[in-house]
């Protein structure tokens, strides 16, 4: 009511207002539209009528700008809608996931993706789940999605060297690590994933060059032990293939580098030996190798004597060697073991049957020690004897006695090697005659790449004369 009132008001005022006007200022004014004719108005009404047409041009302008707001209003408001629905579909996927509702929360990321196709982090967590389910295809095409969006994002571009590093496609994982390392060269993560990849590929030197910039990081004392143990691999894999390709001077240089690092590490030790051996120095070689064994105590270097000695026609030597092994520690079962195989393998049966029927306890888990006995048995015309021992062979279930064992996966070997082939670790390999009962357990997790044994053909194995 108050609105009708105040608009006949105001009527009523222009009328007046116009009445007035127009008594003040007689007479017309004609407008020509065309040559054909024009229209005459009163110089009140040409007023008023530029007034109503400006008027309704600020009206126009004013509706415009107002139906425009409204519009961005409302596509803004439902946008946000969705983010936030988005957003609370991305949290209850990850709850899910991390409660172990893993089928829960691949349905919950996909809606999430279903409302916005390009929500980084659902992508990126969808992604790492087909990860852990080997669906490495659909995984790259996610985290691959997800750096079209943000090519700068450091988390989406590790997801996807991963992804790649587990469809084995290694030569491309390799380069979204160097692309992660472009935009931060000192990301610890990446640095170890390319020299991961690069041990992987063999690549060496690149990998060790990468392994010196991670000794300089800033990383705590157990991470500098353990990285310190890499790069004593990796400085004795650069000797190992430089031997191999024929440049012994440059491989000794390797090789002493990693000794000096760890005074243990068996493998660099081993090098200088077949170093010496290339360049015909055999009797050299033995006599090095003799001096470790004295400082390391270490059997398989026992293991390598053993076959220089029998190459050089001097089975005597290796029998003195052990025998002084023996003496210096008359309680290890193992040199004693190793002791007997040489004899027996050297047809000196009266001294393998002495020692090796001396030895108690860890024979009762030894196949090979018993089919030994067995043939010994044979020999000396004792056939009862023979054939129980032969029953005892055959009742193993499986293969017991192994030349080498890695003591960090517990991995079975009949070559020995500087690296292990399954976890990848350097110095690992023993050589125990049969299972140490007292031993710790096998890792489970596998702490380097699958790695490919490179073994010295020098090496013969402890039961090949069996």
């Amino acid at each position: 009511m108050l609105r009708l009132l105040l608009t006949v008001f105001l009527v009523i005022v222009a009328s007046v207002l116009y009445d007035h006007f127009r008594e003040l200022n007689p007479g017309t004014i004609t407008l020509r539209f065309s040559s054909a004719g024009g229209h005459e108005f009163s110089l009140a009404s040409l007023v008023l009528l530029s007034m109503a047409l400006g008027a309704a041009a600020v009206t126009m302008i004013v509706g415009i700008r107002e139906t425009a707001h409204a519009i961005v209003n409302w596509r803004s408001g439902r946008l946000r809608r969705r983010e936030e629905k988005v957003t609370t579909l991305h949290r209850e996927g990850t709850h899910a996931f991390l409660s172990k509702r893993t089928s829960e929360a691949i349905g919950l990321f996909q809606k999430a993706l279903a409302q916005d196709p390009n929500h980084v982090d659902s992508l990126l967590w969808l992604g790492n789940i087909y990860r852990t389910e080997k669906n490495f295809t659909e995984a790259i095409r996610l985290h691959r999605k997800a750096r079209s969006i943000e090519d700068g994002n450091i988390e989406v571009l590790l997801a996807l060297a991963r992804d790649l590093e587990g469809a084995k496609r290694f030569e491309e994982a390799l380069q979204v690590l160097r692309d992660i390392l472009k935009l931060d060269s000192a990301n610890l993560t990446a640095l170890m994933g390319k020299r991961d990849l690069l041990i992987r590929l063999e690549s060496w030197n690149e990998a060790l060059d990468i392994q010196h910039r991670l000794m300089k990081a800033h990383l705590s004392e157990a991470e500098q032990q353990k990285e310190g143990g890499v790069l004593v691999g990796l400085t004795y894999e650069v000797g190992r293939h430089l031997l191999e390709r024929g440049q012994p001077d440059k491989a000794r240089h390797y090789f002493r580098a990693a000794i000096k690092r760890d005074k243990q590490f068996l493998p660099a030790y081993i090098g200088l030996g077949e170093i010496l051996i290339q360049e015909g120095k055999t009797r050299g070689a033995a006599e090095i190798l003799e001096k470790i064994y004295n400082k390391t105590g270490n059997v398989i270097l026992l293991h390598r004597l053993e076959e220089l000695y029998l190459e050089l026609g001097e089975p005597g030597e290796i029998i003195r060697i052990f025998q002084h092994a023996s003496q210096r520690d008359p309680r290890n079962h193992v040199l004693k073991f190793y002791l007997g195989k040489l004899y027996y393998r050297l047809e000196m049966v009266d001294e393998a049957y002495d020692l090796l029927s001396s030895l108690e306890g860890p024979s009762d888990q030894m196949a090979d020690y018993h089919k030994i006995m067995a043939n010994l048995y044979l020999r000396k015309q004792h056939m009862d004897l023979a054939v129980e021992e032969l029953k005892k062979a055959l009742g193993f279930k499986k293969r017991v006695v192994v030349p080498y064992r890695c003591t960090h996966c517990q991995h079975e070997s009949a070559e020995w090697s500087g690296r292990c082939s399954r976890c990848g670790s350097w110095n690992t390999f023993v050589a125990l005659p049969w299972v140490d009962a007292s031993s710790a357990a096998a890792h489970a997790e596998e702490s380097m790449p699958e790695a490919r044994s490179v073994a010295y053909h020098g090496f013969g194995t402890p039961f090949e004369t069996v």
